[in-house]
């Protein structure tokens, strides 16, 4: 009987040991510190889109390189963030705005990739239709505004404005429309052959204001990478109008929470 206790007592030690070891190791550990960031923008912008943010990284001491990405297709998309990120001398932060999330989900595979931060982005899993997924969240009113000509979409000014840049001031959202990048009308299509997302530590900034993509399509993403999540009281280009808190997310991304 004695026996039997004993093995019993032993058996249960074990049990609790390995649940307290699989606990442990599924709580997230600090951060990598990296001493990279890029930044990949979305639909209808270009790098400059990220301006506000770079000043703050960079005086944070961060190494920070936008991408000027093409948008005439992903894979021309993908090709550009590689590039860059061939360039970079260690541990990098890769971010992406809206749909440049489609971007980092395929790139952030690469080993130099220590963390991923979306910022009210798209997060495709691997081979997912997007366009099907996002028709199971409310439909957003820039879609109204999406103009195509010669396989190009464009935004309208008075959608741009009142939409894709609310909450921007009105000076600044109307530089951002000039700046406008037109998109390949395919682009929204394509699929992703990965999604580093599953194997790599993840950030999100959801916008609550979002007019262009269903917030609750970005909480739905956040929670499915598990993703670290802050929402903000922000339309689409939170980038511009919360530039201090997505930097911030993204210091503490590269382990360099102030």
């Amino acid at each position: 009987m004695k026996t039997l206790r004993k093995l019993a007592a032993f058996s249960l030690s074990m049990v609790s040991a390995l649940l307290f070891a699989t606990q442990a190791s599924a709580q997230p550990g600090a951060p990598a510190q990296a001493r990279n960031v890029v930044l990949v923008h979305g639909a209808w912008a270009d790098g400059s889109s990220w301006s506000e943010v770079i000043a703050r990284l960079q005086a944070a001491g961060l190494h920070v390189t936008a991408v000027q990405n093409p948008l005439t297709s992903l894979a021309d998309s993908v090709a550009a963030t590689r590039r860059i990120l061939a360039l970079q001398d260690g541990p990098t932060v890769l971010v992406a705005h809206s749909w440049g999330g489609t971007v980092i989900s395929e790139t952030g595979t690469d080993p130099k990739v220590t963390a991923l931060v979306y910022v009210a982005a798209r997060a495709p899993d691997a081979g997912e239709d997007f366009v099907a997924l996002s028709a199971k969240f409310p439909t957003m009113p820039v879609r109204a505004g999406v103009q195509e000509h010669d396989g190009f979409t464009y935004l309208s000014e008075d959608v741009f404005l009142k939409y894709f840049a609310n909450g921007v001031a009105r000076e600044n959202a109307m530089v951002l429309y000039a700046e406008q990048e037109p998109t390949a009308a395919s682009l929204f299509g394509g699929r992703t052959s990965a999604a580093a997302w599953r194997s790599k530590p993840s950030w999100y900034a959801v916008s609550k204001l979002d007019q262009t993509i269903s917030p609750d399509l970005e909480r739905f993403l956040a929670a499915r990478m598990r993703a670290t999540t802050v929402e903000l009281d922000a339309g689409h280009l939170s980038l511009v109008s919360h530039a201090r808190e997505i930097a911030e997310l993204i210091l503490a991304a590269a382990g360099r929470s102030q």
